[in-house]
């Protein structure tokens, strides 16, 4: 039975931000710092959010049905879209704990302790987060891919705290605290836009132009080899894993059926190449040459090279 990579990743992500949080609230506690308080808020959201991504990639593995046929792969750009919410949440709440510690002061202790802590949190979510992103990267997964960008934040941040408490350890002036609580959610901040907007482009299915130009460096090839005539209406979108693509291809008047879908299957098969990891599903509209005698004025019989039609 093959592993399950993906499920094996998430799991690990559940665990240690469980851990996280207890040795953040424990460290707070400790010290009394700020920092290390929004540090377990994020923790608390990382959570949350790494909840929701579990349940996304398993939701978004159920297999095509009647009333969904692309699949429930879409479900992914809501997964992070949330998760990019969630992080602001976060932001939001490190502003706010940070800017109340600023104006009315606070009291650390046991400094020492707390940064040994939040050392040994921060070095365990840098492993995790570069081991998300790296499952996420090999299977084609955003749900992974934006948890460990979370990961990696939650890292920056916990290396912010330990900055914070280093200053006000090695200076005594407490206000460096809460001030590098202000610089960690900004931090944050960022992180949460990255990931919204990565779920809003997935969600609008705007096109990858990298992706749209391998795939046209295939076309304008086969049309160098006379393997078709021309192409025009290219269009590709990403769902989950899964790349679709559709295009009307323009084969010789004179060539028969049999022959040019030969041509077509062995020209989708190189497509297929460019994209290793990915389910890669062709729709190929085959037209003769001089196609356009056969349609009404205004049909799409053109193609332009700056147009995705």
């Amino acid at each position: 039975m093959p592993i399950d990579y993906r499920k094996r990743a998430m799991s690990a992500s559940l665990l240690i931000a469980g851990l996280m949080l207890i040795g953040k609230v424990f460290a707070a506690y400790l010290t009394g710092s700020v920092a290390i308080l929004s540090d377990a808020l994020e923790s608390i959201i990382h959570i949350g959010a790494t909840s929701v991504a579990a349940f996304s990639l398993w939701y978004s593995r159920l297999p095509a049905d009647r009333d969904h046929p692309y699949g429930h792969g879409k479900i992914a750009y809501f997964s992070a879209g949330l998760e990019g919410a969630f992080i602001l949440v976060a932001s939001l709440s490190i502003f706010t704990s940070s800017i109340r510690a600023w104006i009315f002061g606070q009291e650390l202790g046991n400094l020492s302790t707390g940064l040994t802590i939040i050392v040994i949190l921060a070095l365990v979510n840098l492993l995790l987060g570069l081991y998300l992103i790296r499952i996420g990267r090999r299977e084609n997964s955003l749900v992974l891919l934006a948890n460990g960008q979370h990961a990696i934040s939650d890292m920056i941040t916990s290396s912010g705290v330990v900055l914070g408490i280093f200053l006000v350890w090695a200076t005594g002036l407490t206000w460096l605290d809460p001030l590098v609580g202000i610089l960690i959610g900004i931090n944050v901040l960022v992180m949460a836009w990255s990931l919204m907007r990565r779920a809003y482009d997935g969600l609008m299915e705007r096109a990858d132009p990298q992706q749209t130009e391998r795939i046209r460096d295939i076309l304008r090839k086969a049309v160098k080899d006379n393997v078709l005539v021309d192409w025009h209406q290219l269009r590709h979108r990403i769902v989950d894993t899964d790349l679709w693509i559709e295009v009307h291809l323009l084969m010789a008047s004179d060539q028969t059926l049999r022959a040019a879908h030969h041509a077509v299957t062995k020209l989708e098969d190189e497509i297929r190449v460019l994209f290793p990891g990915r389910t890669v599903r062709i729709t190929t509209h085959l037209e003769p040459a001089d196609h356009e005698l056969d349609h009404p004025p205004g049909h799409p019989d053109h193609r332009q090279e700056d147009e995705i039609f």
